[in-house]
Parts: structure tokens; C-alpha cells; sequence
């Protein structure tokens, strides 16, 4: 057997896995001699190797010179400044005059006409968001070729009654990283071993984008210009129908929706759920007659509308997920037999031109869909029994406009108040904004302020939870009625920073914490040498302009401490930079509070940061910290895996951070050597398995309940085989939003100004609250669930418990959350709770004993 599998191996050679264009495309199918092929271009046969995103964009390009058919657009670039690229294809005479049928096409979703008459369907094509499920972006190599190139009766019907929008890759940097890796690990007889090195990438995998993120998961929340850029170009089209190529497990076959029934969004019409069976049909039909297996409806779900698959779905599209067995590399070995590169390729390629048919076929059911989508969203919002939702924007400037802004990507209004308004029981300000619900993204407004509990199906592939105005801290409420609503007449735009006066020599200057920003400015300002105390306590000062009072958490900057001479020139331009007033003070003696030069000043320095990641640590919330600390705080981290940390000298760094993994890869002279760098000053921060790690060290002074823990809490009596999922669907909690009391007398909470702060769990494992006094930071309400499923059982567990915990450690500090506090990059309410112990870990003094 070994000896077979040998000469199977060795026999597959580069010839053996390369195929023609006969391979992929039927027989009679003509092509167009005068329209490059993928080969003559690339210099290989599409499957031969995995296609570089260069090569990708200028075989695009080329297509677009040679084809009368093909608009090539960059609608933006990527973090690593690679091109975000967009195909245009449509009929010749069509193409010339794109704009005015896009426009037709978008102004049937506000006249109330349902019918449309020769308008062609709109088809957007998207491959491979994840960057090592390449199969999707070397398929578009393939169907844009067929679409400049093709000829007959059956192109040219499609061309005549579709506009398709073609995304060749989703996630440059991503496929770049892993086209790299896999023609790197190739060698010229084909190792089809799934343990080789070309089947296994290192640690992090480019699954994800620069930063480590997962784009599928960014369509809500456009935290990455990947995403930004697409949204703007979907809702300039408002496309009939989105697809989203994907690639799972080798051992797998393909799957194409409809997901599991039961596991839609309930706002999602009905209708959404019809004619995405009914585009099925087209799939299973060409599978069938190229006898590749597939399945349907037993997997994945529609509910997370930050997909792209469910994205279309909350505006007037259908959004459609493939998922093809993946090789990886070029060849491996599967249960199903050899599973090559280019079979992989075929596969998405035979649906993406089954979805052409459909698009065809169901042209007429897809636009009379969307148009009444779009149509009755204001008699819709009508029956509901409030008018919308009133949001607090507070002090916090930054945070509200980025919470605005994220708003006005997804074509949604909000209107500044013009008039106090009291919503709920709950009083707000000139300083908030209303987000009526009679406008067109109706749906898409229930949605993201949605804090549904109780679901038909609580089993969910992602997250049940997703309260915008949570995740950013921002309180909110409904608003019943409209008397006494006041609001302006235009709705809120992004306006240009504001600039501030002119500073001039003075005996101090401060600036308060509350913006978002000001963590960002502060070490900005301490990177350029400016010496800066942290105020612990309120104080009232002193200045040219009558009494200004400081809250704790204030900067202070006195003139007596600076050593650079361009120091106020650096004031200056911080302020208008960062959009953040810096006040000047004329005195040291305060009418309020502690002077300038109390103890109660504390000394801020710019932070040194150590982020451990490595094989065992999360890819992902390694790259949240990361992504959070490089934007919104512009601090650089020193990114180290587990098997080089032995190496570092420990004393160059102020903080050590653990995201959620599993750092028992870390030797016992590491752990030795973390302690004592604590125990001489040091601060430590771990989340989630990174909290873990440092109570199972003793380090963190804290008791927890293990997943094991929580999950045993649960009756399985009586129960059979059958409710095996449905057992384990009630055991995790999938991504809820929880409540959590805040002590805001804390170092850590500065800026925040409410004493209760939304948190994001997807966890089970439960930090339990510390009897010891001073230390319990964050704990949970006694009802806590906010938004999102988790099983009363769970509920109550978490009930009470600690959310974040910090003590001291011999001179230093150690802090450990329940929680990610950075999740998916838009947690604005919780991040600041990181950047408060980067600069302020060092200024409270509490014992973890009690």
C-alpha cells in the first residue's frame, strides 16, 4: 500500500495537474481568437499554479483593452496599497451608456414602480474573501474570459439582460500572502500528503486580510478599506444578486445555498428564501450533469447580516454562499480520492455560470423583488408601534461621527436633534441624533439596533448580536411618538475637523480624556518628547478665560517639565490634527481638586508593547489588538510568536499583551521570566485565554469557570442522540452582547461616563468576581444579557461574575478580561478600557488577596 501511494505521489507531476480550456469550458463554446486566454497571458494554464493578485489585476486589464464588453475599475486599495479592482460587463451598446441604466435601475427603488420592463438584472460576482480559498479568484480568471470572449446566442442573451459586477478578489492581500505560500511549497512531482508543508501554513494564516481580520465578517462593520470600498460601489448598483465564493474542508464536497431554514434573519423576507431555492435549481442542475457531489440547507445560515452571503439579503438582493472542498495547495488526499487544484477551480466555475442562467431566467421575480423591497419600506416602518431610534452623542466626538459615518456608508439618516428630547425614560440632548424608521434601509435599521433575545432556531453559525450603538457605548432608545421630536432638516455629513486657536506660552495646558482620539494624541505628543502628568482626581483650573474644570483621567502638561523648545508649536498642531482643545492654564494653584504639582499627578509615558501571538494564539484577536493599537492609538507593538519569546530581553518593553489563545507553549523559564518582569513593573493585560493563562500562572489573582464548568450546569437527562446539537447549541454562547457594571472611580474606566458598559461575549469561560476590595473593575448585572441568544442557563452564570479584574503584582500591574474588548475592530465602548492600561496600568495600587 505504501509502495502505491509512493509511485501516486511521484506521478503527479506539473503536467498532471495542469489543464487546458477544454477541461473547463464545454465543447461548443466559441470563443472570440482575437481575446487573450488566461494561459497566453499568465504563461501557464489557469490551475497550474495558484494566480499571483498581480497577475490577477493585468489579465483583468487586458480583458477590459480588448473587450468591448469590459469596464476595468479600482474602486480603492488595500492596506498593502494593492488595487481593489472591478469589472463592469455588459452588452457593447449597453456598456457605452452604463450610467443612465444604472441609474434607471436605482430609481425604481423609490417610485413605486414594481414592474420593470427591459432592465437588465444586476449580477455581482465575488471570489475569494478568504485569501487561502483561492479556488473562487483563479475561477474569475475563467469567467471573465468567457464573458469578454464567448460568442452565440447564449452570451449574448446574457450580455443583453444582465449587468454583471465582477470582483475577482475580495482580499488581495490576503491571496497574495497565500499564492506565495503555496507556489513556494511546490515542487515538481506534487505532494497530494495533507501533512506536507504546502497543505499546512504557518501561523498567521492568510485566511485574512493585512491586519488579520476575517472580511466576511466586515460587510456591517467597515472597519477595512476592503470593505469600505465595496459597500460604496453595492450601493451604487443595489446588485439582484450577490454571490460569495468560498472554499471548507478537503474531506467536504460542495455546498451552494439555500443554509438551514430555520436560521434566516427574521426580517429577511420570505420571498428572499423562495428565489434563492429557486437559483439553486440551476446549480444542482449543472453539478449533476458534471456528476460532482454537493449538499444544501444542512449548514450555515443567513442570520450575521456582516457577511456577503446575508448582506444582499438586508437590501433587496439575494445573497448566495458557496463553499467548495478545498486542496489547499495543488493536489491532496481526501476520503473522496484526489482532490486537485484545478477540479476545485472547475467547480466554481460551473456555478458561477449556472448563476448567469438564473440571473436570465429569474430576471423579471428579481427586480419586481428588490423594487418592492426598497418600495414598502416606509409603509412597513408605518405599522411598527415607534418612529425610530434617538442615539446620545455626548462628549465623545470621534466616537459619535464614526458611529455616524459607519451609519451614512450604509445609506442610513440620522438627523440632529434641534430640542431636548426624553425617549424611554431616558433624557437626551441637542447633542443626539434620531434614526427614523420610514426611510428606504427600514430593515437595515431594525437590524442594527435590534436587541432581540428569544430566536425559532438558537443554534447560530455566527454571532446572534450586533447592537451597533452597544458596541460604540452610545445610549439609545425607541421613540414612541413623534410630538415634541424636533430635528433638523437635514440629515447629519461628515464635516471637516475643527480648528482651534492659537496656543502661546503658559504656565500648563490640559486636555480632557473623553475623546477617542485622545489616547492617540497623548502619545503622539509623548513620542515627540513632551512631558505629560495624568490627572487621578477632578480638579478646577486656572486660565485666561475664567475657571476650567478637569475630570479625572484630564492630561496635564506642564511648561516647567518640557525639554523640547518647539513644544507649544507641537500643542498647536496636535489639537487641529487630532480635533481635540487644548486649554491653557495659568496657574499651578487650582480653586478645586489637587494643584500641578500634587502627587495625584501622575507620570504617563509612551508605552512599549509586547503582543505575543504564535502558533496557539488567535489570529485573529492577536491582529484586533494590533489593528486597534496601530489606528486608533497609534502605538506600534513588537509582535512576537511563543517559540521566540525566550529571546527577548523583557526589560525594553513597559506592557505585555495576551490576546485569547493558549500559551502553555511558553517554557517554565518564560513564565519565570514574565513574573518577575511584573513583579519590577511591569504591566500584563490577557482576555479571554490570555486571562486564563495568567490565573492558571498565579499571576492573576482569580478564580474562573472553565467552558467544562459552565456547560456542566446544564441537565442532560433523558436526552437522546438527537438533541446532541441542539444541546450544544444551548452550551455556547455564539456572540451576545452582555451588561456589565463599571467602577468609575477606576484608572482603567477613565472617559467613560456611564456606570454600566456593554461587552461582546463569545465565550463561555467566566472570570468569577474577587472578594478582595478595589479590584473587581468590571462585573457583571445581575440580568446582564443585552442582545443575542445565550441560554437562561448561561444568563444566570454570568450573572455576577467579573468582567475585568486588576491588581497589583509587586511593583507592577495585571489586568484580566472576561472578554475581547476589541472585537472585530468596532467595539468603540470597550477598547478604551486597553488604552486606559497601557497609560494609566501603572497608576493604581491594589492587592489581588483578600
Amino acid at each position: 500500500m505504501r509502495l502505491v501511494l509512493t509511485l501516486m505521489v511521484v506521478l503527479l507531476s506539473f503536467s498532471s495537474v495542469a489543464k487546458p480550456l477544454s477541461y473547463y469550458f464545454e465543447q461548443d463554446v466559441k470563443f472570440d481568437p482575437t481575446i487573450p486566454t488566461p494561459e497566453e497571458v499568465l504563461g501557464y494554464q489557469v490551475g497550474e499554479w495558484h494566480v499571483r493578485h498581480d497577475q490577477l489585476v493585468r489579465y483583468m486589464e487586458i480583458l477590459a483593452q480588448k473587450s468591448d464588453r469590459i469596464n476595468f475599475e479600482v474602486i480603492g486599495r488595500t492596506h498593502e496599497q494593492r488595487p481593489l479592482v472591478m469589472l463592469t460587463i455588459t452588452a457593447a451598446n449597453k456598456l457605452s451608456n452604463i450610467e443612465q441604466t444604472r441609474q434607471a435601475h436605482l430609481a425604481r427603488l423609490s417610485n413605486n414602480n414594481d414592474k420593470a420592463q427591459d432592465e437588465p438584472a444586476v449580477v455581482w460576482m465575488g471570489y475569494s474573501v478568504h485569501g487561502n480559498e483561492s479556488s473562487g479568484s483563479n475561477s474569475s480568471l475563467l469567467v471573465a474570459y468567457y464573458l469578454a470572449a464567448a460568442q452565440g446566442d447564449e452570451i449574448n442573451n446574457l450580455l443583453n439582460n444582465t449587468v454583471i459586477l465582477l470582483d475577482p478578489s475580495l482580499n488581495p492581500d490576503g491571496l497574495a500572502r497565500f499564492a506565495n505560500w503555496a507556489n513556494s511549497n511546490r515542487g515538481m512531482n506534487l505532494s497530494s500528503d495533507p501533512k506536507t508543508r504546502e497543505h499546512v501554513e504557518n501561523w498567521p494564516s492568510s485566511r485574512t486580510n493585512h491586519y488579520w481580520f476575517d472580511l466576511n465578517r466586515d460587510w456591517l462593520l467597515l472597519q477595512h478599506p476592503e470593505s469600505r470600498a465595496r459597500i460604496a460601489k453595492f450601493h451604487q448598483w443595489k446588485p439582484n444578486i450577490l454571490t460569495d465564493f468560498h472554499e471548507m474542508g478537503p474531506n467536504s464536497s460542495y455546498f451552494f445555498q439555500p443554509g438551514i431554514p430555520s436560521r434566516k434573519h427574521p426580517i429577511t423576507p420570505d420571498e428572499n428564501v423562495t428565489l434563492t431555492k429557486a437559483i439553486a435549481n440551476y446549480h444542482a442542475k449543472t453539478l449533476d450533469e458534471n456528476n460532482a457531489l454537493y449538499f444544501t440547507e444542512e449548514s450555515f445560515d443567513d442570520f450575521y447580516y456582516g457577511k456577503g452571503s446575508t448582506y444582499p439579503d438586508v437590501n433587496g438582493g439575494i445573497g448566495i454562499l458557496f463553499e467548495q472542498a478545498s486542496s489547499r495547495g495543488h493536489i491532496q488526499e481526501t476520503i473522496n480520492g484526489p482532490l486537485s487544484f484545478p477540479f476545485t477551480i472547475k467547480n466554481q466555475l460551473l456555478t458561477s455560470l449556472s448563476t448567469f442562467k438564473a440571473a436570465i431566467d429569474n430576471r423579471q421575480a428579481l427586480l419586481d423583488y428588490q423594487a418592492k423591497f426598497y418600495n414598502q419600506a416606509t409603509d412597513l416602518a408605518s405599522d411598527e408601534s415607534f418612529e425610530g431610534y434617538v442615539v446620545e452623542g455626548a462628549s465623545d466626538n470621534t466616537r459619535i461621527k464614526h458611529f455616524l459615518e459607519l451609519l451614512k456608508q450604509h445609506q442610513i439618516n440620522a438627523y440632529p436633534l434641534t430640542k431636548s428630547l426624553k425617549a424611554d425614560g431616558k433624557n437626551f440632548s441637542t447633542h443626539s441624533y434620531f434614526v427614523p424608521l420610514a426611510q428606504p434601509q427600514y430593515r437595515l435599521v431594525k437590524a442594527i439596533f435590534s436587541e432581540q433575545k428569544n430566536f425559532a432556531d438558537n443554534t447560530f453559525y455566527d454571532v446572534s448580536g450586533w447592537t451597533l450603538a452597544h458596541a460604540f457605548n452610545l445610549p439609545f432608545s425607541k421613540v414612541k411618538s413623534s410630538w415634541g421630536l424636533k430635528v433638523a432638516d437635514k440629515a447629519w455629513e461628515k464635516v471637516a475637523t475643527p480648528s482651534f486657536a492659537s496656543l502661546t506660552e503658559g504656565y500648563a495646558f490640559g486636555f480632557s480624556w473623553d475623546d477617542y482620539l485622545a489616547p492617540k494624541m497623548l502619545n503622539s505628543l509623548l513620542q515627540q518628547g513632551i512631558k505629560a502628568r495624568v490627572a487621578l482626581k477632578a480638579l478646577t483650573a486656572k486660565s485666561t478665560s475664567g475657571e476650567i474644570n478637569f475630570k479625572p483621567g484630564s492630561i496635564i502638561i506642564p511648561a516647567g517639565l518640557q525639554t523640547n523648545t518647539d513644544w507649544i508649536t507641537l500643542l498647536n498642531k496636535a489639537q487641529n490634527e487630532f480635533g481635540i482643545a487644548i486649554k491653557p492654564i495659568t496657574s499651578g494653584l487650582t480653586s478645586k481638586g489637587a494643584d500641578l504639582g500634587s502627587r495625584s499627578m501622575a507620570v504617563v509615558s509612551a508605552p512599549k508593547v509586547l503582543l505575543i501571538g504564535g502558533q496557539g494564539a488567535s489570529q485573529y484577536e492577536v491582529g484586533e489588538v494590533w489593528y486597534y493599537l496601530d489606528r486608533f492609538v497609534g502605538v506600534a507593538p513588537t509582535i512576537v510568536e511563543m517559540n521566540r519569546f525566550s529571546s527577548l530581553e523583557l526589560s525594553d518593553y513597559s506592557h505585555i499583551v495576551l490576546a485569547h489563545g493558549n500559551y502553555n507553549s511558553l517554557s517554565d523559564a518564560d513564565k519565570v521570566a514574565i513574573k518577575s518582569w511584573v513583579r519590577k513593573g511591569g504591566v500584563i493585560w490577557g482576555h479571554k485565554g490570555g486571562a486564563k493563562f495568567l490565573a492558571d500562572q498565579q499571576l492573576l489573582k482569580a478564580s474562573y469557570l472553565s467552558r467544562q464548568d459552565v456547560a456542566s450546569a446544564f441537565n442532560t437527562t433523558g436526552l437522546s442522540y438527537g438533541d446532541k446539537d441542539h444541546l450544544a447549541g444551548r452550551q455556547r454562547i455564539a456572540g451576545a452582547i452582555f451588561n456589565t457594571n463599571v467602577d468609575l472611580t477606576h484608572p482603567l474606566t477613565f472617559s467613560l461616563n456611564r456606570n454600566t458598559l456593554p461587552v461582546f461575549k463569545n465565550s463561555t469561560w467566566l472570570l468569577e468576581a474577587s472578594d478582595a476590595p478595589f479590584v473587581n473593575v468590571l462585573t457583571y448585572t445581575k440580568k446582564p444579557l443585552l442582545a443575542g441568544f445565550t441560554d437562561a442557563v448561561n444568563v444566570e452564570q454570568v450573572a455576577g461574575g467579573a468582567g475585568l479584574i486588576a491588581h497589583s503584582y509587586g511593583r507592577g500591574t495585571v489586568i484580566g478580561m472576561t472578554d475581547d474588548p476589541v472585537f472585530r475592530g468596532y467595539w468603540y465602548g470597550t477598547s478604551r478600557l486597553l488604552s486606559n492600561a497601557l497609560f494609566f496600568g501603572h497608576t493604581f495600587r491594589a492587592n489581588g488577596e483578600r
